[in-house]
Order: C-alpha cells, then sequence, then structure tokens
C-alpha cells in the first residue's frame, strides 16, 4: 500500500448524501477481484449516458475536475453493501482522499487498508470545504495527515480527527500484510522455536 503523507490536489465537490457503493462501482463490475480497471466504473450511473456518452453535468466530466484526487462528500459516504471494489475504484481512478461528515463503518475500515483517507470534519466544514472545491480550476486543497489539517485556495484550514493506530499506518503504508511482515523476524523467530520443540 502507497504511504499516504501531503495530498494537494483537485478537489471535487459532490453535494449528494448517502452515496452507496453501488453508485461509487455498481454491481456489474464486481466480477473481478483485480483491484485495477475498476477507475473505469467509478460513479458510472452518474457519469454516462445510458449511450455511453459521458454526462456533461457530473462533475468529474467537467475539463477541472478530470484529475480529481479529493472529493468533498456530504453525510453518510459508502453506506449500502460491504463491497471493497468501492475504495478499489477511487483509489485506481486517482482519488486518494475523501472528506465528509460521516461515513460508513465497512466502507471507512476498507478505505484505510487501501490508501484512501476518509477525512472526517464538521458539518460547518465541509461546508467550507465544499465552497473551495466548487471553484472549478482553483478548487486545490492539501491534505496534511501528519499535522491533521486540510488547507484550501485561501489560507483556512480546518482540523479533522483520526485514530492514531490508523494514523500511522496510512503515513506508513501499512494495511494488515504490511502490519504482519514488520514482525516477520519475530515470527520467524517464533515458528523455528516451535519447530524444535516439535522435534526434541
Amino acid at each position: 500500500m502507497d504511504k499516504f503523507t501531503t495530498l494537494t490536489g483537485v478537489a471535487a465537490p459532490l453535494p449528494i448524501t448517502n452515496i452507496d457503493t453501488d453508485m461509487i462501482i455498481p454491481k456489474q463490475y464486481l466480477k473481478t477481484i483485480a483491484r485495477t480497471g475498476l477507475g473505469a466504473g467509478l460513479f458510472s450511473e452518474l457519469r454516462f449516458n445510458e449511450d455511453g456518452s459521458e454526462n456533461p453535468d457530473f462533475v468529474l466530466n467537467k475539463p477541472a475536475y478530470r484529475k480529481a484526487q479529493i472529493l468533498v462528500a456530504e453525510d453518510n459516504f459508502g453506506c449500502g453493501s460491504s463491497r471493497e471494489h468501492a475504495p478499489w475504484a477511487l483509489l485506481d481512478y486517482g482519488i486518494r482522499c475523501v472528506i465528509s461528515t460521516s461515513f460508513a463503518d465497512i466502507f471507512y475500515n476498507n478505505c484505510f487498508q487501501n490508501g484512501v483517507l476518509p477525512a472526517k470534519v464538521s458539518p460547518e466544514d465541509l461546508k467550507k470545504l465544499m465552497d473551495d472545491a466548487s471553484r472549478g480550476a482553483n478548487a486545490t486543497l492539501t491534505v496534511d495527515l501528519e499535522s491533521q489539517e486540510i488547507r484550501g485556495p485561501d489560507g483556512g484550514v480546518v482540523k479533522f480527527e483520526i485514530d492514531e493506530f490508523r494514523k500511522h499506518c496510512m503515513l506508513n503504508g501499512l494495511d494488515a500484510i504490511g502490519l504482519t511482515m514488520v514482525k516477520e523476524k519475530q515470527i520467524t523467530a517464533f515458528e523455528q522455536k516451535l519447530s524444535e520443540r516439535a522435534w526434541s
């Protein structure tokens, strides 16, 4: 998993409440267990019309937001089914951070396991960030995980809370497997002792 330290990028406003995982990545894309290629299906029912053409009104299809790395969304982002494909699709598209007032628990946990930072902010701060994200080409935010700050284009600063353990894992690029590999020497030593006891 890639480390997350500081991210400066275009932030796309998504003023929709209760964005569920089926909206993030519809069910027809769940046939694969590969983590790559899913970006093409991200928000596909919003991004594309029935004939496959782009919906020009959807934010990620607008020129200023095509390279967005941050989403600013309303309450309860990631609700619905517990598909890990949702953070996979966000990451594959290039989204490294989602900012909201609240997240569904399973989606929130899945984000940390896949290198996507879900940043929780207050409703007042979300309104400020949504305004910042609505500036088109000037909608650039800086998300600093170490200091737990989101800095706006005008120098405004918003703080966000995060569990210290999850913060440590994100800063060091450690998912569940990575955390296990950190203890590889101790695990090998333990297994060696266990093997020696079995043969003695």
